[in-house]
C-alpha cells in the first residue's frame, strides 16, 4: 500500500498569543499549534480559536515508511503483587501473549493514583535493572498507579520524571525522540521505552481487551477482509460546539483513504460516535464523548477525546477519561493526567496516529509515535494489537 503524496512538518514551540492558536510553518507544509498558556482544555467556549482565513487547506501529512513492528518477545510486563487484579490481569496476559519468565518483572508498588517521585524512583530502578536490551517496551499491569505528581507514568518511564513542569503544567514539555519515527526498536532509538497500562475498569474488562487485542492481529490484512462495503472499517475525525477541545479539527485531514486499505475515513459530527459500526478509530473534542450507546468496535480499535483530564482514571475531575474508551469496546486509548492546555503537540495527531496503524505499526507504537511532547500523556489499552501486519 502506497503512502506517497503525503507532506509532514516537525512541531515547534507554540506560540504565545493569547486570541488565538499560532500557525506553524516548516517543511514547507502548515501546522497548528495551541497557543502557550491560553485555553486550559478544561474551558469550554464557543468563542472559535483560530481564523478560518489563516487556517490551511485540509492536507494530508507523510509518516516514514516502516520495516517491521514490536513482537511479543520485545515486551516486558510489570506486575504488582501489592494488587490482586494486577496479579491476575497479568498472568491472563502472560498467556495470552506467550511471554517468558525473563519478560515478567513482579514487585510491589503503592496502589494509588499517584506515585511519589521517591516512590516512582525504586520503579524505575527496579525496571532498569531487571530488564535487559532485548526489552523494547513496557506493558503495565494495572489501572493504578497512573501518574507521578503531574506526570504520567508512562511519560515518566521514557522521558524521565519531569518536575519542573508541576510549577506551569500547561507549560511545553519534554519532546519526544520517537514521534513520528521510524524505529522499531525504541530502547536503542530514542534511547528509551514506551509504555502502556493494561487498564480497564474490572479485571473482567481487562481480560476483554487483552482478548480484543489478540484478536486484532492481522484481521486488517489483505485476504481476511471480507469484499464489499462490509469489509470496511470505520475511523471517525468527530466534531464538535466545545471550540477549546477542538483544536486538534486543525490537523484532521481531507476525507478519504486509497481503497486499498479498506477504511471509510470520515469528518462527522459528535452525534456520529454512539453505535457507529465497524469501528477502527475515533478521535474527539468533548469533556464527555457520547459513547451510549456504545460504538460497534473492531478488535484493535483506538479511540480518545481532547480534553484536560482524560488520564485521571478515577474521574474525580468530573470529565470522560480513558477507560471510558475501554469500557466502550476500544483497544487502546489516550488522556492527559494533569492540565495540559490545548496543546496539540500533547494529544495524539490524528494523521500520525492513524497513518502508523495502517502499515502495521502495534498500537503503543502508533499512539507513541503520534505524541509529540508525551511527558502527561497516559497511554492504555492492549500494547500489541496490530491489525493491519501480518500475523
Amino acid at each position: 500500500m502506497s503512502l506517497t503524496g503525503f507532506c509532514i512538518a516537525k512541531f515547534a514551540p507554540a506560540f504565545r498569543n493569547a486570541a488565538r492558536p499560532a500557525l506553524m510553518a516548516a517543511a514547507g507544509c502548515l501546522m497548528a499549534a495551541a497557543a502557550q498558556g491560553q485555553v486550559p482544555a478544561s474551558q469550554s467556549t464557543t468563542a472559535p480559536l483560530a481564523a478560518a482565513s489563516s487556517a490551511p487547506a485540509a492536507s494530508w501529512v507523510t509518516v516514514p515508511r516502516l520495516q517491521g513492528r514490536l513482537q511479543a518477545a520485545d515486551l516486558g510486563l510489570v506486575i504488582n503483587t501489592a494488587d490482586s487484579a494486577s496479579v491476575t490481569v497479568g498472568e491472563y496476559y502472560i498467556a495470552a501473549r506467550g511471554l517468558k519468565p525473563e519478560q515478567v518483572l513482579r514487585l510491589s508498588l503503592p496502589v494509588k493514583p499517584t506515585l511519589t517521585r521517591e516512590e516512582f524512583e525504586r520503579l524505575r530502578q527496579a525496571i532498569e535493572a531487571f530488564f535487559g536490551p532485548s526489552t523494547q517496551a513496557l506493558a503495565l499491569a494495572w489501572a493504578a498507579p497512573y501518574a507521578v505528581e503531574c506526570n504520567a507514568i508512562t511519560g515518566a518511564l521514557a522521558l524521565g520524571f519531569d518536575a519542573a513542569l508541576c510549577s506551569n503544567t500547561c507549560a511545553a514539555s519534554r519532546r519526544s525522540g520517537y514521534f513520528n519515527s521510524a524505529s522499531t526498536r525504541p530502547l536503542q532509538e530514542p534511547g528509551w521505552r514506551p509504555s502502556m497500562l493494561l487498564a480497564a475498569p474490572t479485571v473482567e474488562a481487562a481480560k476483554a481487551l487483552i482478548d480484543r487485542g489478540v484478536k486484532a492481529d492481522g484481521s486488517r490484512v489483505q485476504g481476511r477482509v471480507p469484499a464489499g462495503t462490509a469489509g470496511l472499517a470505520t475511523a471517525l475525525l468527530l466534531d464538535g460546539p466545545d471550540a477549546a477541545r477542538g483544536v486538534r479539527a486543525l490537523l484532521y485531514p481531507p476525507s478519504g483513504l486509497p481503497p486499498a486499505f479498506k477504511v471509510d475515513l470520515r469528518r462527522a459530527a459528535l452525534s456520529a460516535l454512539p453505535g457507529a459500526p465497524r469501528l477502527l478509530l475515533a478521535l474527539a473534542g468533548a469533556e464527555h464523548p457520547p459513547l451510549r450507546p456504545a460504538p460497534q468496535w473492531l478488535p484493535g480499535g483506538l479511540g480518545d477525546h481532547l480534553t484536560s483530564w482524560g488520564g485521571d482514571l478515577q474521574g474525580t475531575h468530573g470529565q470522560s477519561t480513558a477507560l471510558d474508551w475501554i469500557a466502550s469496546g476500544a483497544t487502546a486509548s489516550h488522556g492527559a493526567v494533569s492540565e495540559p492546555c490545548n496543546y496539540l503537540q500533547k494529544f495524539p495527531h490524528p494523521q500520525l496516529l492513524l497513518l502508523h496503524y495502517l502499515q502495521g505499526a502495534t498500537a503503543i507504537e502508533a499512539y507513541w509515535k503520534s505524541v509529540a511532547w508525551p511527558q502527561q500523556s497516559l497511554f492504555i489499552g492492549e500494547p500489541l494489537a496490530a491489525p493491519f501486519a501480518p500475523r
